[in-house]
C-alpha cells in the first residue's frame, strides 16, 4: 500500500503508548486511524454528528464515563 505521512497532535501518554507498542499493534492502530480519518473526511456530517456517533459506538463497545475518566486522568 502506498502511504504518505502526516503529523497529528495527541496527548503525550498516547504518543508514548504508540511508540512502545509492538510493530504489529502499530500497524493495526495506523489502519484504524486511517479508517477513522477517511470516514471523518468523506462525510457530509458535521463534526458534532461525528462526535455523537463515535460516542454512541464507544458506549456500545463498553466504554463508560468512569472508564473514560480513568483514561483521561492517566496523563496526570
Amino acid at each position: 500500500m502506498i502511504s504518505d505521512k502526516i503529523t497529528i497532535r495527541v496527548k503525550p501518554s498516547i504518543a508514548k503508548a504508540f511508540r512502545r507498542a509492538p510493530a504489529r499493534k502499530k500497524r493495526n492502530l495506523e489502519m484504524l486511524v486511517n479508517l477513522r480519518l477517511l470516514e471523518a473526511t468523506n462525510t457530509t456530517s458535521s463534526l458534532s454528528e461525528i462526535i455523537r456517533e463515535t460516542s454512541r459506538s464507544a458506549r456500545a463497545r463498553g466504554l463508560t464515563p468512569e472508564i473514560l475518566r480513568e483514561i483521561l486522568n492517566e496523563e496526570k
